[in-house]
């Protein structure tokens, strides 16, 4: 087992205390809080390999583990009773965040910075079920950082691709991921990913990964394809009935066969390895559910990207504890083994959150022997 890989998993899990919040900067990119996706991280990097840690939710507050600023910009990593581990370093917060549109919004309201070199973007800053906290999603806070004023409620596809062009010249941004949240339409955001993966292709070429809920058309698959759109994802998130109809209520109705039948329909347009899902452990489900699903996820050509759950403040589960770092430990050994056997790699894929990797260990175990 790869002694990173357990590393990564226990920080992703227990989070880690950053004297930034006291008024001691760290130097690098100071992450981000709320909104969409994970959330309530800053980036690290470990070597070759960065990775996203909780620095703002409770759990994290509580870590044993601390950051350390060491001289010359660098980043030490302090374990409370136990070892200094010394070279880290933090992506710098990128050029293009001092930048505005031609119609004067800050390009950071449009586009962040994941990982090391990740454009991420949320095309609709709102959901059909996020207002009502009995059908919305018990782990989201695509509002939050709307209703703080750090973005706007929809990105355009000429903003999108502005910014893209000047991420990638100023920042060597590499890959595009865009999510949304669901609006009230048939295509599920679908239409909306097609326009801006072909505004952004026509400005700048860079990989890109489309996020979205599976349209009622399969037809939306190919039109994204040919819009620009490299690779898809569809987040299926927690697996077992109980468990879906508690953490997503309302996304829930959508039964897990009918996502299923997306996946083999998505895979036919973008190919083997270039459609992936989010898996988040920690909500209920076994280490067999997940373990099993990934297992029909991979003979479908379709990567599980297996993540810990994290708390995120403001939500409903802000309370809710992380996993275990031996839980994840076990999920990530028993997929990556049946990765490696399916020959299907997270460095295979063309964009997304599987190929950054930065919120999951699971690569590093994927790499393991």
């Amino acid at each position: 087992m790869s002694e990173l890989g357990r590393l990564v998993t226990e920080l992703q899990v227990r989070g880690v205390v950053d004297p930034a919040l006291a008024g001691a900067p760290i130097a690098g990119n100071s992450g981000r809080r709320g909104g969409a996706g994970p959330s309530d991280h800053r980036a690290l990097t470990f070597g070759d390999t960065t990775v996203m840690v909780p620095v703002y939710n409770a759990t994290a507050q509580e870590s044993p583990y601390r950051l350390a600023a060491e001289a010359g910009g660098g980043v030490a990593l302090e374990e409370r009773g136990g070892e200094r581990l010394n070279g880290l370093s933090a992506p710098p917060e990128p050029r293009f965040y001092g930048l505005r549109t031609d119609d004067g919004i800050p390009y950071r309201s449009i586009a962040l910075l994941h990982g090391r070199d990740v454009l991420a973007t949320t095309l609709l800053q709102t959901c059909i079920r996020f207002r009502d906290r009995r059908d919305s999603c018990q782990f989201c806070a695509i509002e939050q950082s709307l209703e703080d004023g750090r973005t706007v409620v929809r990105k355009t596809p000429e903003q999108v691709a502005e910014v893209a062009e000047a991420a990638v010249r100023l920042d060597g941004i590499r890959q595009l991921v865009m999510t949304t949240g669901t609006p009230n339409s048939d295509d599920r955001g679908a239409r909306l990913m097609a326009e801006t993966a072909a505004a952004v292709k026509r400005r700048v070429a860079i990989p890109i990964q489309a996020q979205c809920e599976p349209p009622e058309d399969p037809q939306w698959y190919a039109h994204m394809k040919e819009s620009g759109v490299d690779s898809l994802g569809m987040h299926l998130e927690v697996v077992e009935p109980e468990v879906r109809r508690r953490i997503l209520p309302g996304k829930s109705e959508l039964p897990l066969e009918r996502y299923f039948e997306a996946f083999e329909q998505a895979v036919a347009v973008f190919g083997r390895g270039q459609v992936s899902t989010y898996l988040l452990a920690g909500l209920g489900d076994s280490a067999d559910s997940l373990i099993t699903c990934s297992e029909r996820l991979i003979e479908l050509g379709v990567y599980p990207f297996v993540v810990p759950f994290v708390p995120i403040a403001g939500t409903p589960l802000e309370g809710h504890p992380a996993p275990t770092t031996d839980f994840m430990v076990e999920i990530y050994a028993a997929v990556a083994a049946r990765l490696r056997v399916s020959d299907l790699r997270s460095d295979q894929m063309s964009a997304g959150c599987a190929k950054c990797g930065a919120c999951s260990a699971l690569s590093l175990f994927e790499k393991a022997p």
